[in-house]
């Protein structure tokens, strides 16, 4: 039996404790939304894209079993109904998802010791281990644009706009506005790319 063969049996045998999931996933009014997650993650992680119906099924219980940030990111898009069954598949530990609004095809690398606190997130971003998106004090928190990248170790706090396909780089610390397509690193961080050509630029 090779190896493809065995995750497909092992797989098939772990559905007996995911079918509420996979009957959560499929009732569940941001099911669309779930499904932008899992062909993103499939596509990354698996460099593949799942087609619809059973495709789309089998890499959501890949993804359950083999990726606990991945279950983090489910129960917060399933909301009490995929939390009543946590105990079957246990999130990541020590992720914290706390956005009112995060679009589809947010990927968490590891995600191991990140907080995710953000007033909005939009769709297909990217954020890595030990990141701390966050407030500054009982209000003000980051706002967070579509295709951002943000690596590991950064802090984005406060009341900040990060543009649209902009790149946080890792342990960059984040405190002020960021415009849509650069690249920003160092604390306090700084532009190095906008729109792909180098530069030495401040945050204003």
């Amino acid at each position: 039996m090779n190896r493809r063969t065995l995750i497909k049996v092992f797989l098939a045998l772990n559905l007996a404790r995911l079918w509420p999931h996979v009957l959560v996933m499929r009732l569940s009014p941001n099911h669309e939304t779930i499904v932008l997650d899992t062909r993103r993650w499939a596509k990354i992680i698996l460099n593949q894209e799942p087609g619809r119906g059973r495709d789309v099924l089998w890499t959501f219980v890949y993804l359950m079993v083999f990726y606990p940030e991945y279950r983090s990111l489910f129960y917060y898009r399933s909301g009490i109904a995929g939390k009543v069954f946590r105990f079957l598949c246990r999130p990541m530990p020590n992720l914290c998802i706390a956005t009112p609004d995060i679009g589809p095809g947010l990927f968490i690398q590891h995600g191991f010791g990140t907080v995710i606190s953000a007033r909005k997130i939009g769709e297909n971003c990217w954020i890595n281990q030990q990141v701390s998106v966050g407030y500054s004090n009982k209000t003000d928190c980051p706002t967070i644009g579509n295709n951002v990248v943000i690596n590991a170790g950064a802090k984005v706090i406060g009341d900040v706009v990060v543009g649209d396909g902009s790149k946080i780089g890792a342990n960059a610390v984040v405190v002020k506005n960021v415009p849509e397509n650069c690249t920003v690193v160092g604390v306090p961080a700084y532009i190095v790319r906008r729109n792909g050509i180098r530069t030495n630029e401040p945050l204003v």
